[in-house]
């Protein structure tokens, strides 16, 4: 496997001393960086591996494992990916996208771990009840997995979320499977009008119960004129919910969410230079479907990545209806003796991390790199605490040589 030319973590180890300079670092914010400058280095400890073949040694280091890492989430994706696959029916999928206008963007920034409860519980809330209501076509429980992102392309703050529904819903009483009808779920423009009336309701309940916090350019929407003003915005405004087209393949379905499922604000592959203080990446143009290059100055580059940075243990995946975590292996079961397959959900065997990445990358890391013909074995520890510590990186004021 190839190491990208550049990380993130050369970005922040460059620059985030400039970041500091210009400005504050939430708790949040301090523990991401520090992760992210540590992962898979000495400074996190491991293992020395050696060939059985012709003696190659080399050192495999532990990784961060925080969320916001971007080398830290294929094989979480991956394992979270073989774990649904005893959850797919054989029915055909839909993949609807909840979007916040922008003009709410200055709210949340301020107020992440409730709007975006908001959001989960307004999206949730239509979905919901479109499906309980038989004149949209069903008239029982949907179930749907939901996937917060929190970024465009550009790495700017973009709130939305990814869910995936399977075509039917489970008769109210659980005793039959009402088949999705249509090649659309649900009308878009409906949608779209309920989606905003839920969420302005838990929006107007959180403002009158003094449950928001306005700051900075958030100020002024904290006054009752600014927010009556920024109510009649949003009312004014068509909020954009998109319903399309059915996977109408259940084996493709999982390659298709493995796209939004655990990704971070960008990836190290889409990150192209760092020269003069200035980072050059790679994004998809929306309106083109091409991709093109920005450039913008380092320390931009980590006050938009960091605006993606979630509330330490905000859960960004969350399940919904009969695929609600509480009750899902009784549902599913159910679900599958309506639909003539197999009642046996089976328990997936986790997979090694050596079979993990053949399957992801094509490559055996136990190969020695070297003769091509040995395993490369483990033949020692290798401590923590070794080699910068990223608090030096960070802080480096704290570490004045004094001698």
């Amino acid at each position: 496997m190839n190491k990208p030319k550049l990380e993130l973590a050369d970005i922040f180890r460059r620059h985030i001393g400039d970041y500091r300079k210009r400005y504050p670092m939430s708790k949040e914010h301090y523990e991401v960086v520090y992760d992210i400058l540590s992962c898979r280095t000495a400074y996190l400890g491991g293992h020395l591996e050696k060939c059985d073949h012709c003696g190659l040694e080399r050192p495999a280091y532990n990784s961060c494992r925080n969320r916001h890492c971007p080398k830290c989430q294929s094989l979480t994706k991956q394992r979270w990916l073989q774990a649904r696959k005893a959850e797919l029916l054989p029915v055909i999928y839909f993949h609807s996208v909840f979007t916040l206008p922008h003009e709410l963007n200055p709210v949340i920034l301020c107020n992440k771990k409730l709007m975006l409860t908001i959001l989960f519980k307004a999206t949730s809330q239509t979905l919901q009840a479109f499906g309980k209501n038989p004149d949209n076509g069903l008239g029982g429980t949907i179930g749907f997995i939901a996937f917060l992102h929190t970024w465009d392309q550009k790495l700017l703050d973009h709130f939305h979320l990814h869910c995936l529904i399977p075509g039917g819903a489970l008769a109210v009483d659980k005793s039959a499977w009402i088949q999705c009808s249509n090649d659309y779920l649900f009308s878009q423009s409906a949608l779209s009008r309920v989606f905003r009336g839920k969420f302005m309701d838990h929006f107007n309940q959180a403002y009158q119960k003094g449950e928001l916090i306005f700051a900075g350019n958030s100020e002024k929407l904290g006054t009752t004129s600014g927010f009556n003003q920024l109510k009649a915005k949003l009312w004014a405004k068509y909020w954009v919910v998109d319903v399309e087209d059915p996977i109408d393949r259940p084996e493709n379905v999982l390659e298709y969410v493995g796209r939004y499922t655990h990704r971070v604000a960008i990836s190290n592959d889409r990150l192209i230079s760092l020269k003069d203080g200035r980072v050059t990446f790679a994004y998809k143009n929306r309106e083109t479907k091409k991709m093109q290059t920005i450039t913008v100055e380092a320390v931009e580059f980590i006050r938009r990545f960091l605006l993606h940075v979630l509330p330490k243990g905000f859960m960004r995946i969350r399940h919904y209806g009969f695929l609600a975590n509480r009750c899902k292996r009784e549902n599913l079961s159910i679900c599958r003796q309506f639909l003539h397959v197999s009642l046996d959900l089976g328990e997936t065997a986790e997979e090694s991390i050596q079979q993990l990445m053949l399957e992801l990358t094509g490559v055996d890391i136990t190969q020695c790199p070297k003769c091509k013909k040995g395993t490369m074995k483990k033949a020692a520890d290798l401590p923590q605490r070794f080699g910068q510590n990223p608090y030096y990186l960070i802080h480096p004021e704290k570490f004045k040589d004094t001698g």
